[in-house]
C-alpha cells in the first residue's frame, strides 16, 4: 500500500501564495471604488490672500485619482503671482481604510513663476496620496496693531490620490504628460496645456501665453 505523505514546506508555500494573491486581487477590486470616495481635490488653494488664493492644480484627472503608469510622472501647475512662495510637496503610502501605511517623502522647490512642474516618483504598491500647497509664511511680516493688515489664512492643499490601477481616461493623461517631459526646460503653450488636462476654466486670459516646463 502507498502512502501520500504531505511536504509541510511546500503545503506553507501554497498556503502563502495563495494569501498574496487574494491581498493583490483584493487590492485591485478598491482601486476602482476609490474614484468614487477618495475626497481629493485637484485644486489647492483659497480665496483669501494672495499666496493662499493662488492658483495650484494637479494635472490629474477630475476626480484627482491617477495612475501614474510604468513612467511614475506626475505634475502640477503653478499660477501667476507677484510673489512666489515655495512649494511643499509630500507623498504618503496609503492603508486599508485610509491609515497611513508608512512614512511620507516630502520635497520643497524653490519659489516660481508661473509654469508646469514634472516630478518622478520612487516606485509604489497600492496607493499614496499626493498633498502640494505653497509655503505662505515665508518671508511673512510679523504680526500688527493696523487693523487693514489682515493675516493670510492657510488654503487647502491639492490633493489626489495615486494608484496603480489605470483607467482609459489616466492613459489618456500618461500621453500628455510624456509630450510635457520632452518639453523640459523649454515651454508650452497654455491653449495646448489647458486643452490637455481639462483646466480652461482656471488658466484665465490673464496668465502667459507661454508657460516654463520644469524638471527639477
Amino acid at each position: 500500500m502507498a502512502f501520500f505523505v504531505r511536504n509541510p514546506a511546500r503545503h506553507w508555500l501554497g498556503v502563502l501564495a495563495l494569501a498574496v494573491l487574494s491581498l493583490e486581487a483584493t487590492a485591485a477590486l478598491a482601486q476602482p471604488d476609490l474614484r468614487n470616495t477618495f475626497p481629493g481635490r485637484r485644486i489647492g488653494g483659497g480665496t483669501r490672500g494672495e499666496c493662499a488664493a493662488r492658483v495650484l492644480a494637479h494635472l490629474v484627472p477630475s476626480d484627482s485619482v491617477f495612475a501614474p503608469g510604468s513612467a511614475l510622472t506626475v505634475a502640477l501647475l503653478e499660477g501667476p503671482t507677484a510673489n512666489p512662495r515655495p512649494l511643499q510637496v509630500q507623498f504618503r503610502p496609503q492603508g486599508p481604510g485610509g491609515t497611513s501605511a508608512g512614512p511620507a517623502v516630502k520635497r520643497e522647490l524653490p519659489a516660481a513663476p508661473a509654469g508646469v512642474t514634472l516630478l518622478r516618483l520612487a516606485g509604489f504598491k497600492g496607493s499614496q496620496v499626493w498633498e502640494s500647497s505653497f509655503r505662505c509664511d515665508e518671508g511673512a511680516s510679523t504680526a500688527s496693531t493696523d487693523p487693514l493688515n489682515f493675516v493670510e489664512t492657510v488654503a487647502p492643499p491639492a490633493l489626489s490620490l495615486l494608484v496603480t490601477e489605470g483607467s482609459a481616461n489616466d492613459r489618456g493623461l500618461q500621453v500628455a504628460l510624456q509630450k510635457l517631459k520632452g518639453l523640459c526646460g523649454s515651454r508650452v503653450t497654455k491653449a495646448e496645456l489647458a486643452q490637455a488636462f481639462g483646466l480652461e476654466e482656471v488658466i484665465a486670459a490673464d496668465w502667459p501665453a507661454m508657460l516654463p516646463v520644469r524638471c527639477p
